[in-house]
């Protein structure tokens, strides 16, 4: 394929909506945890797409997968079924407390099934009034109208008009806060596991065991949205299997399809129900392709050696980071789980995140960063201990380079 036009960072600005601010390198392949941009320079990526590249990049299994559905079946919409998702579904109810799922594109559209099922169950069961959905302070949700208004962060859900009511927000990890919420007219709980964009921020066990007893009094459903704790980052397929407590909805993606876009509802036989024939749906939720690859996730994930893999590494990772902040005593904590981890910076350096960020950069290092106070790694789930040792040497550089600054 030939173009007359160079294809570069500046025809991003010529040609793209003003929504994002890419970086001004455009990589171009990647294998593994390596990835190389069009001058041919080579970064570690312990970013990992936000948390989506759970194999790193062209893992053999998902792009053996990709080319071999690839040759059979694109497309049906949801007029038809077809194998691959019904392959998927049937190892995701085998594998967790679901008995059926949902397929969808992204998170946001997974969330955005998840509420309204919520909402509808509650409908059918207990009358229009039973329609609150309570949420936390700097969860994050996706950037529907209705997922971000149900995340708690006003910075994104602002300046769009009137929002979706009845959704309030309690503090994180702060049970009494709920309490002074929740009421019969709740539908639902909505939580992260480990809040992402909020700052890497684990929930206690206390805390989402309080929510489930909660939700029990109440007749409300819990759901827990596991798009960036789930399939594997935090060394359980889900991040409910860690704290033994089971949600009556879940939602996945990111992590799922390894770089393809998935996302997925899980939950009961009696709440599913409530989503009877055209009541949601979607024109790509489904896709044979997407499914295949996600199904090569599953089955490449789901062992126990690879998810104890994700706890060798994430030790690794804590150990290298120790050390950085032995040298140059920039964090005061690193919090997460399995390969989705938060290094918080102190006070002399609080609201420095994006320094850090762009110095990783300059040094051959893609990480992330969880608001201004926090540096995020959410790597492969199977970088190798060299890749990670040399990305840590190329972090330990860039933080010298901003203390030093």
């Amino acid at each position: 394929m030939t173009t007359n036009f160079a294809v570069n960072r500046a025809l991003f600005d010529e040609v793209m909506v003003p929504n994002y601010a890419p970086a001004s390198v455009i990589p171009v392949r990647g294998q593994g945890s390596r990835v190389w941009d069009q001058n041919e320079r080579e970064y570690i990526d312990f970013a990992g797409g936000i948390a989506v590249s759970s194999l790193g990049h062209c893992h053999p299994a998902l792009v053996n997968a990709l080319k071999q559905q690839a040759d059979k079946l694109w497309h049906l919409s949801n007029v038809l079924t077809n194998e691959p998702a019904l392959r998927l579904a049937k190892k995701l109810v085998d594998a967790t407390f679901a008995d059926k799922v949902y397929f969808a594109n992204s998170g946001a559209e997974a969330n955005e099934a998840a509420f309204k099922l919520a909402r509808r169950w509650a409908l059918d069961k207990f009358g229009e009034q039973k329609q609150q959905i309570i949420s936390f302070s700097k969860s994050f949700h996706g950037r529907t109208f209705f997922t971000v208004t149900v995340g708690g962060q006003a910075s994104y859900s602002d300046g769009f008009g009137p929002k979706p009511g009845a959704v309030q927000h309690a503090e994180f990890n702060n049970l009494d806060s709920v309490k002074a919420l929740i009421s019969n007219n709740t539908c639902a709980i909505v939580v992260e596991p480990i809040q992402g964009e909020g700052g890497i921020i684990p929930a206690q066990p206390e805390f989402l065991q309080g929510l489930r007893d909660l939700c029990d009094q109440h007749n409300a459903l819990l759901v827990f949205d596991e798009v960036q704790t789930g399939v594997g980052r935090t060394g359980k397929l889900y991040a409910y299997m860690n704290y033994g407590v089971t949600p009556d909805i879940l939602t996945t993606a990111k992590s799922l399809g390894g770089g393809f876009p998935i996302g997925a509802m899980l939950t009961s036989n009696a709440i599913a129900s409530h989503l009877k024939v055209g009541t949601h749906g979607s024109t790509y939720g489904g896709n044979p392709l997407a499914c295949a690859v996600a199904e090569a996730v599953i089955d490449t994930i789901n062992t126990p050696d690879i998810l104890a893999e994700v706890l060798r590494n994430e030790q690794i990772f804590r150990e290298c980071l120790q050390e950085v902040n032995r040298q140059y005593q920039v964090f005061t904590e690193v919090r997460g789980q399995g390969m989705l981890l938060g290094a918080v910076l102190n006070e002399k350096y609080r609201g420095r995140a994006r320094d850090f960020f762009l110095a990783a950069a300059d040094h051959g290092l893609m990480a992330l960063v969880a608001g201004p106070d926090v540096i995020r790694f959410a790597p492969s789930l199977v970088i190798t201990e060299q890749d990670i040792r040399e990305g840590m040497q190329r972090f330990a550089a860039a933080v010298k380079q901003v203390v030093e600054a």
